[in-house]
């Protein structure tokens, strides 16, 4: 059985009014999601790992090298886990 891997898509927030939690010129990984398309939204990756809904007028689509793409698969993964390595830390000093 051949399985096809979905290329990840990066979106660059250009806009932000009303949501404070998006930061302008920074890239987001986008989630497929046609229902909240069909309305006019994309669904993100926050700084959390959660991912949310906002306006598709807010993000420019953007093509990355495969490096650049790799590297911020590293760096999100590396935030996740270092976010459990202070939430252990936090829980050793209790």
């Amino acid at each position: 059985m051949i399985t096809t891997r979905r290329k990840k898509r990066f979106l660059l927030c250009v806009r932000n009014e009303g949501c404070e939690d998006l930061q302008l010129r920074k890239l987001y990984e986008q989630q497929p999601d046609t229902a909240a398309a069909r309305e006019g939204y994309v669904r993100v990756i926050d700084e959390s790992g959660e991912d949310y809904l906002y306006p598709k007028s807010y993000f420019v689509a953007v093509e990355l090298p495969r490096e650049a793409e790799r590297a911020l698969a590293r760096r999100r993964s590396m935030s996740v886990s270092n976010s459990q390595l202070q939430r252990t830390g936090l829980a050793r000093r209790r």
